[in-house]
């Protein structure tokens, strides 16, 4: 898989004509060398519905006049970038006006993405329909007809649909088709059907093509949803609603998966479909070294003019991010990260009602945040994980324990490793009992809310006073555990009639029961204290996390670094060979929800300490090959980086 590719968007309505007519095979080519591109994924049909070539089996854009794909491909082929071709299977909109029955229908019988017809936007279909037939004659008509060096097939996804041909399939099996189970039960199915005949269409022409089917978001904990594809593209806009924390946590997660992935963003300030709109060039800079960092390839979304021209000043700006990226790759290709810590994701534990990547999954984005911050070494993980990899595993606030994990887990901790566990996490799934020794019992839901955490033990950062934690916490009594922290209560709970100051109750100073225990299979923390963090940012609960990863890890700590806190460093394998990423930008909030990266502000003076198993033989910093000074003694690599801006590797050979 390349490392320096486009995504190059071409939904064209039938209201614009000229489509095409501005294409030029030369100019084509030099916005190519302009962007530094070495692979572009190019349009065979879009979401109005249009192929961009003669196709036999559907309809060419009504003002196309040539075809536009096949002298994409050529052009492309004749200077060396590889094109991948992308089809729009979820969504056809000509063929959604021209058979409503065969549309993905809500219980309530409305559509999506659209409502209905009375709103501008594309309308899903149904893979349980003949659209299905429709498509894979286009799959393999264009595998047939060209030499596509992968497909792309965009908006795909397990759908729960109450159409008339999902609703009349249960029907005759005897099942209820307003039965969640039911049609959920279908829905997998359908989708296991669908792709199983997208391969064999492929196979059909192009036996080992690389496929992969586009849900928006690699769903941690459906491993057999990943498996369908042969590579993993882990769309992530951090402009477009995603933010800056997304991606971290796709590609931690994906790089366990044992799949090559890439990271997708764009070039737009916004989402998709912004034509006009420009990311400042350091936000590009700091995502594709990002990318690197986390062990992916990139992808850079643009959009082409109907016309059909390339936006040079689009790629002059994919260019400046790509011209520092390619003398990397030679320290890029083959990694495999170093993790201390596995988080046992929150998402992984979500029903199909609820697996949907939203920013409302607090767990995990406060999970990546503090641990970024902190620069611990870890990856996101599912059930399925190899636990023993890991020293520490967190379960962040949420994550209930079924036997399988429990299994897992219990393995885990007779091997010497150790848990923290926040909020409910670590009580069985269906009993509020905890599954393991945290040396405290649970009661449950705390009667104060909010309330106050005191340490008992020295934390760095926490002096001897009461810090109020805003969520509601859990009530647990002291067993046989090591109390770190306690809780304090309010004077009383706030109400109409009932209240104090501005926002909420002082601490009285009483004693609330344990708020942070040590037990003899790790650490417990009574707060959703990673859901707090992503909410409120408050200071103190990344500290307390730090502090007991800290304790649970000890002297096994692989990577120290004084790196700020919005820094991010992280460790890679290669071979035999050590890469240690820094990087540093300081995304800014603008407007609503819009993370913006404009400034690049050097850091000078990083040190960093490295645990490493043999003696160096050089450290020196990629891609110069410049020789850094460094120590090595008790089996630590010490060095100081004098200068970081945007993004430097450090490699231990």
């Amino acid at each position: 898989m390349r490392f320096r590719q486009v995504h190059l968007d071409f939904h064209t309505s039938e209201h614009i004509s000229g489509v095409g007519s501005g294409f030029d095979k030369k100019q084509f080519q030099e916005a190519l060398r302009t962007g530094n591109v070495d692979s572009i994924t190019l349009f065979a049909k879009c979401h109005h519905g249009w192929m961009y070539y003669p196709s036999d089996v559907a309809e060419m854009h009504p003002h196309l006049k040539f075809d536009l794909l096949g002298a994409q491909i050529e052009a492309a082929h004749e200077i060396g970038v590889k094109t991948p071709v992308y089809i729009s299977a979820g969504l056809d909109e000509k063929m959604a006006r021209l058979h409503p029955e065969w549309l993905f229908r809500y219980p309530d019988e409305s559509m999506s993405w659209a409502r209905d017809f009375t709103e501008p936007g594309y309308h899903i279909l149904c893979m349980n329909t003949p659209y299905l037939d429709y498509l894979i004659k286009q799959i393999e008509e264009v595998c047939r007809l060209y030499d596509a060096d992968g497909i792309f097939l965009d908006i795909m996804d397990v759908r729960d649909c109450h159409c008339r041909s999902c609703c009349n399939e249960m029907l005759n099996r005897g099942l209820d088709p307003y039965n969640r189970e039911n049609s959920i039960e279908l829905a997998e199915r359908v989708y296991k059907n669908y792709a199983g005949r997208v391969h064999a269409a492929i196979d059909k022409y192009k036996p080992g093509l690389p496929v992969f089917h586009n849900s928006g978001h690699i769903y941690q904990g459906r491993r057999d949803l990943a498996g369908y594809n042969s590579h993993l593209e882990l769309e992530s806009l951090p402009t477009g609603e995603y933010g800056y924390d997304h991606f971290p946590i796709s590609a931690m997660y994906a790089s366990g998966v044992g799949m090559e992935y890439l990271g997708m963003t764009g070039k737009f300030h916004g989402h998709w479909g912004e034509f006009g709109g420009f990311k400042h060039p350091n936000a590009l800079r700091y995502e594709v070294a990002l990318n690197a960092a986390l062990g992916a390839k990139s992808s850079i979304g643009d959009q082409l003019a109907p016309d059909g021209h390339m936006d040079l000043e689009t790629y002059k700006l994919i260019g400046a991010a790509y011209k520092e990226l390619e003398p990397k790759e030679p320290w890029l290709d083959n990694v495999k990260p170093v993790a201390d810590i596995g988080v046992l994701s929150y998402e992984h534990v979500l029903s199909i009602d609820e697996h949907r990547f939203e920013r409302s999954n607090f767990p995990d984005t406060g999970g990546v945040r503090i641990l970024l911050e902190g620069k611990f070494l870890f990856n996101f993980i599912d059930a399925e994980a190899d636990f023993e990899k890991y020293k520490v595993i967190v379960l962040p606030d949420m994550v209930r324990i079924t036997p399988q994990t429990e299994n897992k887990l219990k393995r885990f901790i007779k091997n010497g490793g150790k848990l923290l566990a926040t909020g409910k996490s670590g009580l069985y799934a269906d009993a509020n009992k905890f599954a393991f020794d945290f040396g405290v019992r649970y009661i449950g839901e705390a009667q104060y809310n909010p309330d106050y955490f005191r340490p008992v033990t020295e934390i760095d950062g926490l002096g001897d006073t009461g810090y109020v934690f805003y969520s509601r916490g859990q009530w647990t009594e002291l067993t046989d555990g090591k109390e770190l922290a306690v809780r304090e209560n309010p004077y009383f709970n706030r109400s109409a009639a009932h209240f104090c100051s501005h926002q909420h109750t002082p601490d009285s100073g009483t004693y609330g029961g344990p708020g942070m225990t040590e037990g003899k299979d790790g650490i417990y923390i009574s707060w959703e204290i990673f859901t707090d963090y992503a909410l409120k940012g408050n200071l103190a609960y990344k500290q307390i996390v730090h502090f007991a990863l800290n304790k649970l890890l000890g002297t096994e700590k692989t990577l120290t670094t004084n790196l700020p806190a919005q820094g991010v460093a992280t460790v890679m394998r290669q071979g035999e060979r050590m890469i240690i990423h820094f990087l540093y930008a300081s995304p800014v909030k603008r407007g609503e929800a819009t993370e913006v990266i404009e400034d690049i502000i050097p850091v000078y003076d990083i040190t960093a300490s490295v645990k490493c198993s043999k003696t160096p033989k050089r450290v020196y910093l990629a891609p110069s090959g410049e020789d850094i000074d460094y120590s090595f003694t008790g089996g630590e690599v010490k060095f100081k980086l004098k200068k970081l801006e945007n993004h430097q590797m450090v490699v231990i050979e």
